[in-house]
């Protein structure tokens, strides 16, 4: 999310920058700050924003403004300690799956067998309940694995949009 002063024109705004609450780091962009009350957002502070007066978000006009709107008002939410919106871009079922892809291509990166991964994922009594080379845990691991490769090659930006009828 790309943040910067509030024009001058704007009448002035008790809430400072969100910035004020995070962890700040310099960038070539400008301060980047992560922000972690309520959800964890990352925020872009364009080069020469003062943290110390209130934000302005810079949201580009296209097909995707909608989902960053809602992710704008989710944000305003967690800094003002508001009960955040769920964001319905990801089920529970879709994060899990996604938590349990990526873990899963990282150990195959790291060299580890799909046995291993399933140990790892799974637990070890359940690896062992049934055959290896039939068990429908196997399977399972090679499905995430192979699941995993598009997200990594990009295809995670379609998580963040929202369906859209043609």
């Amino acid at each position: 999310m790309l943040a910067d002063d509030a024009p001058e024109f704007l009448p002035p705004s008790p809430s400072p920058s969100p910035a004020v609450s995070a962890a700040v780091r310099p960038s070539p962009e400008g301060l980047h700050a992560i922000h972690r009350g309520g959800i964890v957002a990352q925020i872009l502070l364009l080069s020469g924003q003062k943290t110390d007066r209130a934000s302005a978000v810079i949201l580009p006009i296209d097909d995707d403004l909608p989902d960053r709107v809602e992710a704008v008002l989710r944000l305003w939410q967690a800094l003002n300690a508001r009960s955040v919106t769920r964001d319905g871009r990801i089920t529970p079922y879709q994060r899990r799956r996604i938590r349990l892809m990526m873990r899963a291509a990282d150990g195959r990166a790291n060299g580890a067998t799909y046995r291993e991964i399933a140990i790892a994922l799974f637990g070890p009594e359940r690896v062992a309940a049934e055959p290896w080379k039939t068990s429908s845990l196997r399977d399972a691991v090679i499905g995430l694995i192979e699941g995993a490769g598009p997200l990594i090659n990009g295809g995670y930006r379609k998580l963040l949009r929202h369906r859209r009828r043609s």
